[in-house]
C-alpha cells in the first residue's frame, strides 16, 4: 500500500520531510522543501505588508 503525503501548499508536490512549515492565521502551511517555504514567504502579502516590513522598504 502507497503511503498518502500532504501536498506542498506552493508547488503541490508531496511533503515528505517535515520541518518546512508556516503557522498561518487560517491554519499552517506545509512545503516540501526550504525553496517553496521562502518563495511562498516572499510572495505572500500577509508576510509582506506589516508594519516592520514596510519601515524597512521606505
Amino acid at each position: 500500500m502507497k503511503k498518502k503525503y500532504q501536498l506542498c501548499d506552493l508547488c503541490e508536490q508531496p511533503v515528505k520531510v517535515e520541518g518546512f512549515s508556516l503557522v498561518k492565521p487560517n491554519g499552517v502551511k506545509k512545503f516540501c522543501c526550504e525553496g517553496c517555504l521562502r518563495i511562498f514567504q516572499l510572495l505572500d502579502p500577509e508576510q509582506n505588508s506589516t508594519p516592520e516590513n514596510l519601515e524597512k522598504i521606505s
